[in-house]
């Protein structure tokens, strides 16, 4: 997806695509939590993504 959309992540919201990083590919994403514990618990998981604008 281009850098800048507005995307809505199931589960966790409203987001703003600013990286695509070298090891994410395919239909991967990564998320941007606050602290190692909300990433533990957020986890590896599939989720539907839609781009918004």
């Amino acid at each position: 997806m281009p850098l800048g959309s507005m995307v809505f992540i199931q589960g966790y919201g409203y987001a703003i695509a600013d990286d695509i990083g070298g090891s994410v590919t395919g239909r991967v994403i990564d998320v941007g939590v606050d602290s190692q514990e909300q990433a533990y618990q957020w986890g590896n998981r599939e989720v539907q993504v839609y781009v918004v604008s």
